[in-house]
């Protein structure tokens, strides 16, 4: 009895345990259904006509030892059709491709959320081969739009799947209503007409909810939603503009640097140590003792103390709670400033916030981000590390959702 009920099987009756091999445990069992649907005319059938080939699936492990079942699965003989042909009966609780139960398939799942083939291989004496199959049951290539509802902000970013080399794919991702990500689809290369294809192809019941798309500043991405998108909005995110910005202020720091090493006594360029780290943190943040070394660089470097203020009055800018019409006057209010200024060192970032300023501006509408994508693309470059040489997009889409989505649908919050 304690047996049956650590399997946690319906329907089915323990005949026998062995407990004589070094395996685990081999438990024989026999399935308490009768009858079967008929495999040729589908109606009911329940005349018995014996048992079919023993099978042995694997099983959820019990008191820390493996678990395996053997059962002959039953079979019916139809008298609705010619010949009276047979039909072998197959239990819920196993899939009659699998040699493991639908149970064990779960649990292998679940293990190989944030884990790879090769160690959950290892760990439960599964072939990596099996475990494949086992994905490939339970997760498909692509996204399976009915099982999605409204998404209102989308992701769009690339990754290398090589170090150092440009073979990008695209990531497009997606948060619903409840704030659940999830991942839409790994495109081949980011060409804009990829990325039009996919957005085209989406199911028109989740495209009417799509309200806005977050991208980084290529023009292949935006011109793609505004083809493929109608209507929706584009934002350009803030943290891939604040890149931009705060790497022309460090460009103006090494520049001004390499110039006072010429010219300032080396006694006194040594107490400037330490000063990157304390130019590239706000004001508010630094201590007494790291403000020192930073007012001695604005002493000998005026212009870097300019560059620093504007660099911070930026970053105010978007933490303000603006509408977009006040944050287009404050940004140009911004640019006018710097020409004012003559600070060469954002120049190339005042030409692209020109460009982008109502992608940019977006922003300030729902004050949405792209964070939820640069997560997932930590997320991904784990799992490219975990799982090196997975170059095909089909199987990298089912590890992705496996670690995004995995948790939420197979019992972990």
């Amino acid at each position: 009895m304690l047996i049956a009920n650590a399997l946690d099987i319906p329907d089915v009756k323990v005949e026998k345990v062995d407990l004589s091999t070094e395996k685990g445990f081999v438990i024989t069992v026999v399935s308490e259904l009768k009858g079967t649907t008929c495999k040729h005319c589908g109606k009911a059938i329940d005349k018995f006509y014996g048992y079919g080939k023993e099978i042995t699936l694997r099983h959820l492990p019990i008191f820390e030892k493996p678990v395996w079942l053997k059962i002959k699965p039953k079979r019916y003989q139809c008298p609705y059709c010619d010949n009276s042909p047979t039909t072998t009966q197959i239990c819920a609780w196993y899939d009659l491709k699998s040699p493991q139960t639908k149970a064990y398939e779960q649990w292998l799942l679940r293990e190989l959320i944030n884990s790879t083939l090769t160690d959950v291989s290892m760990k439960h004496g599964v072939g990596e081969e099996a475990l494949e199959g086992i994905i490939d049951r339970h997760i498909h290539q692509q996204v399976e739009w009915p099982k999605i509802g409204a998404i209102p902000l989308l992701g769009i970013d690339e990754i290398a799947l090589k170090k150092g080399h440009k073979d990008f794919v695209v990531i497009i991702s997606a948060l619903n209503k409840q704030g659940d990500k999830h991942i839409l689809a790994v495109l081949p290369d980011r060409k804009k007409e990829t990325v039009i294809a996919f957005l085209a192809a989406i199911p028109t019941p989740q495209q009417a909810t799509i309200q806005r798309v977050c991208v980084d500043m290529y023009e292949g991405y935006s011109n793609a939603v505004y083809e493929a998108l109608p209507g929706v909005a584009v934002v350009v995110d803030r943290f891939h503009v604040a890149k931009n910005y705060r790497a022309g202020a460090d460009k103006a720091r090494k520049q001004e640097m390499q110039a006072l090493k010429k010219t300032l006594p080396e006694q006194e360029y040594v107490e400037l140590k330490g000063v990157m780290w304390a130019f590239r943190k706000r004001w508010v943040d630094l201590t007494e003792e790291q403000r020192v070394p930073l007012l001695m660089l604005f002493r000998y470097a005026p212009v870097l103390q300019q560059v620093y203020v504007l660099r911070e009055v930026l970053t105010g800018i978007f933490n303000q709670p603006l509408t977009k019409a006040q944050a287009v006057i404050k940004l140009n209010d911004w640019i006018a400033r710097v020409q004012e200024l003559g600070l060469d060192c954002f120049a190339s970032f005042v030409g692209t916030l020109q460009k982008w300023m109502d992608e940019i501006s977006n922003y300030f509408i729902q004050r949405q981000s792209s964070g939820f994508v640069e997560g997932l693309n930590n997320k991904i470059k784990v799992i490219k590390r975990r799982c090196y040489g997975i170059y095909n997009v089909g199987r990298l889409f089912q590890h992705i959702w496996l670690d995004v989505e995995g948790r939420r649908l197979f019992g972990y919050a």
